[in-house]
């Protein structure tokens, strides 16, 4: 029977958020704090993002930076390929953006079904993001996708699903997964504590891979 893992990306997959590295180095003194918005009730997530999203520059070679410098896992293309190799599928869930996402996971050959906000890099606009459409399964006004949705979904394909995540949107759908395969770490391995929930800590992404298989 095929086995899912479910992973977050940002932070998960890579060290570094793409939109972390964009509010050091792209936005000016002075900005809001989105996601103090967004934790204080006054933005949705996805907004949070939009607006980070909105200082991307869209020069190549600015771009080919950021995408080294989120420091994607380097055993990413081996540990993904020994993933399919042991009868995992990869589904990918990320509240950031496929735009990015996908040129990583390509360049590494990874395989993957990905589950995230579609955008477009538009000059003078940056990296701009939309939600899914309202009828998808997986759509979310809050993150633009509902990974939980996402997990629930994997479930229902498979008796073994493994989540990953780090992040806040991740707490949702990392408590729908086993004990044994619920991966975390920061944030998410914090409020699991805080709710006295387990789950297995990882450094890099491609260990979670080695336990599973």
């Amino acid at each position: 029977m095929t086995k899912i893992l479910v992973s977050d990306y940002d932070g998960t997959i890579t060290s570094r958020d793409f939109y972390s590295l964009l509010a050091e180095r792209y936005i000016p003194a002075g900005t809001p704090d989105y996601f103090a918005e967004y934790r204080a009730g006054r933005m949705t997530h996805f907004d949070a993002m939009a607006a980070y999203f909105a200082f991307t520059p869209t020069d190549e070679s600015s771009l080919e930076q950021l995408l080294a410098d989120s420091e994607p896992d380097p055993q990413l293309g081996e540990a993904a390929a020994r993933l399919e190799q042991c009868g995992w599928q990869l589904w990918v869930v990320s509240a950031g953006s496929s735009w990015y996402i996908e040129r990583v996971l390509a360049r590494a050959g990874v395989n993957a079904r990905l589950f995230s906000n579609p955008g477009r890099i538009v000059p003078g606009r940056g990296l701009v993001i939309e939600r899914l459409p309202e009828d998808s399964p997986f759509y979310s006004k809050d993150v633009g996708v509902d990974k939980s949705a996402v997990v629930r979904e994997a479930l229902r394909q498979s008796g073994t699903v493994a989540f990953a995540g780090d992040g806040p949107p991740d707490l949702g759908p990392a408590l729908l997964a086993p004990v044994e395969r619920r991966f975390a770490r920061s944030f998410l391995a914090e409020a699991l504590q805080a709710r006295g929930e387990g789950f297995r800590p990882y450094n890099r992404w491609s260990e979670i891979v080695w336990q599973l298989t």
